[in-house]
């Protein structure tokens, strides 16, 4: 692609879309992969015939299983901040404060968020099956999944000044106020988990993250749920990646449709020189016949009686078609970028050779 330049646009476009493909379809590969181990993953009633199972299993342990039960705290549980009726056994407290900040650039005000404040309290909880068996869950926080309900969250509104609101205007900040939120897991919510299940040594059933890198789940939703959300992901995640790859193919297409023509043009004017050198060629020749007299000899030199007007070292040897302007030689007419006549900006259609006589 000598002589063809790729401009800055494309290339950035070009880079953008491959880059955003590849991070879509690794994604994508990732949703598939969990979507592929939960619809692979066995269910389990939590009873006592899991201990039975597990007991003949290779080591104790399913690297992936799907349980479902109510959560129980295994000691005292938490209680609500904000309504005292409500327990639970995992407990997030969030204070956030929120700002306009003026953008210089959209000459508009943009919302800022900032986390004041972030605290977590948990206690050790089960699920509980039919029959009172229990399962322990263990690193509950390290779970994906819509396992936490909001109690609480109310926002406290800043009251301004007018001195408040001329320094605002001065910094380019406003303060609008605080969101305080509280989430709990509450106790008696039937939770789904899926993970590494396995039977401890004092005959206690554990389900903890696995250890072979599969993502683990704690969702107050059914299993059909969970897998429909990871199945709409998987989706979105393809789409994305099948868009981003297409948006690069029409780069391509586009770079590649301007190198055909940027060929074409190149291919016309090589046409265009030789038919140019034959006719400049013959016309001494067809001259010559005609007079009687013979054609000027190789090294002659020739009185340069009108310049070209551009290099000012070689005649004018060319008429530029359709306006018929004799100003420059065929070697200058050929470095145009433009196919324009420097004299009356016409576009060229055609070029002939001029004879001296």
């Amino acid at each position: 692609m000598d002589g063809f330049p790729v401009n800055i646009t494309e290339a950035v476009c070009l880079g953008t879309s491959l880059a955003l493909s590849g991070v879509c379809y690794y994604f994508y590969r990732k949703s598939r992969t969990t979507l592929d181990k939960l619809d692979d993953a066995p269910h389990f009633i939590i009873d006592g015939k899991l201990q039975d199972i597990l007991k003949v299993t290779p080591g104790a342990c399913l690297q992936y299983a799907v349980i479902e039960g109510a959560v129980q705290p295994a000691g005292e549980p938490l209680t609500s901040h904000f309504q005292k009726e409500f327990v639970g056994v995992l407990q997030k407290f969030l204070l956030r404060e929120h700002r306009l900040v003026w953008n210089s650039l959209s000459r508009t005000w943009t919302d800022s968020e900032r986390v004041l404040h972030h605290r977590v309290n948990a206690v050790p909880f089960v699920l509980v099956g039919s029959n009172e068996t229990t399962v322990r869950v263990l690193c509950p926080l390290q779970a994906s999944g819509l396992y936490m309900e909001t109690t609480h969250e109310k926002f406290h509104q800043v009251n301004y000044g007018l001195g408040d609101i001329i320094g605002q205007y001065l910094s380019g900040e406003k303060l609008k106020g605080q969101l305080e939120t509280e989430e709990m897991l509450k106790v008696g919510t039937t939770l789904t988990g899926v993970g590494e299940l396995m039977l401890d040594v004092d005959g206690t059933l554990n389900l903890r993250p696995p250890s072979n890198g599969s993502q683990y789940f704690l969702s107050f939703t059914d299993f059909d749920t969970l897998l429909g959300e990871q199945q709409s992901a998987a989706l979105w995640w393809k789409a994305l990646a099948i868009g981003s790859a297409l948006a690069g193919a029409a780069v391509l297409v586009w770079v590649g449709r301007r190198y055909y023509y940027h060929l074409k043009v190149r291919w016309e004017r090589e046409q265009e020189r030789r038919e140019f050198e034959r006719l400049q060629a013959d016309g001494p020749r067809a001259r010559a016949s005609a007079t009687g007299r013979d054609p000027p000899q190789e090294g002659e030199e020739e009185l340069l009686e009108n310049a070209c007007v551009i290099c000012l070292s070689q005649p004018r040897d060319c008429i530029l078609l359709d306006c018929g302007h004799v100003c420059c030689c065929h070697s200058c007419f050929q470095a145009f970028p433009h196919r324009r006549c420097p004299i009356c900006r016409q576009s060229i259609s055609r070029v002939l050779p001029l004879y001296h006589v």
